[in-house]
């Protein structure tokens, strides 16, 4: 067991933020956006109502992240919230569950399609909490959660779920797995390997093969800053003076950012452009003041 020194009491709100993983607030938002506008867009009220529902049900996975990890954080994470003792275990359960609650209440007022895909969404999300500890292929749990989020927010847009809303939410799973593959390793160690890093070039592929004539300028720019990003963020993990994959993957989680930015290249606004730079600078100062895993 590692050794943990206790320090001054965390104040409440923050023990929440922590808990729910708020510095990743901002990808959530773009994963909404960027569904929204594959499906057609639409009147922005929904767009926020989608963006709301959709955080109240990442804010409880993310507290039931850590109910179910409970042991596993007391042996290798000794400085989250419960083994710390700024929270109490009963305290995360109730907070979880509500949070999930309210999710599911404002996402099924949005139609019945939109509350299919949130039902599944809630699925994957409690699914993979429970057993992403004890199973190898965890990360495509993880990944599906954030393909049903796409999914799901093309459903409320105007012309609901297209063909490349579909793709463009697989792509992003395929990054999501090579992100996960890192995650997995920054609290246990071991041996990286580089290939499932692979996966994290999804994106730049789906984006190099979809637009074409008027829309390939703006892909090519776009893919070529998520390729640079995703480049220094592996370096961190494998070719700096020390691995450092805790830093690597806060980086690859604001970089869903990007993914979102660029799967919406083909028909952006410069109003659109600057939602997305803005969630992706807002991620990243996030980060500064509350972990982002």
């Amino acid at each position: 067991m590692l050794p943990f020194t206790r320090t001054e009491p965390t104040p409440y709100w923050r023990t929440l933020l922590v808990l729910g993983r708020a510095s990743n607030l901002p990808t959530v938002w773009s994963n909404c956006l960027a569904g929204w506008l594959l499906g057609g867009g639409g009147t922005v009220w929904i767009l926020v109502v989608i963006c709301l529902g959709a955080t109240c049900l990442y804010i409880g996975g993310m507290f039931l992240n850590d109910a179910f990890d409970v042991e596993f954080d007391r042996e290798y994470r000794r400085e989250r919230p419960i083994p710390s003792e700024q929270i109490t275990l009963k305290e995360v359960w109730r907070w979880g569950f509500a949070w999930l609650g309210a999710g599911m209440v404002i996402l099924v007022l949005l139609g019945k399609s939109t509350g299919v895909f949130a039902t599944i969404l809630l699925v994957c999300i409690v699914l993979y909490d429970a057993i992403h500890k004890v199973i190898a292929f965890s990360p495509i749990l993880m990944s599906a959660c954030r393909f049903f989020l796409y999914v799901l927010a093309a459903s409320a847009a105007r012309q609901g779920v297209s063909g490349l809303a579909v793709w463009a939410g697989i792509a992003l799973a395929a990054y999501i797995i090579g992100l996960s593959y890192l995650a997995r390793h920054e609290s246990t160690g071991g041996t990286m390997n580089f290939w499932p890093c692979c996966l994290l070039a999804a994106p730049i592929l789906l984006a190099l093969l979809a637009n074409a004539e008027n829309y390939r300028l703006p892909a090519c720019l776009l893919s070529a800053i998520l390729g640079l990003w995703i480049a220094r963020c592996l370096h961190h993990a494998f070719f700096a003076g020390g691995p450092n994959p805790g830093r690597a993957v806060a980086g690859l989680l604001a970089g869903i950012v990007l993914v979102d930015w660029l799967a919406v290249a083909g028909g952006q606004s410069i109003w659109t452009s600057f939602a997305f730079a803005v969630l992706f600078v807002t991620a990243l100062i996030f980060q500064r003041f509350v972990p982002a895993t």
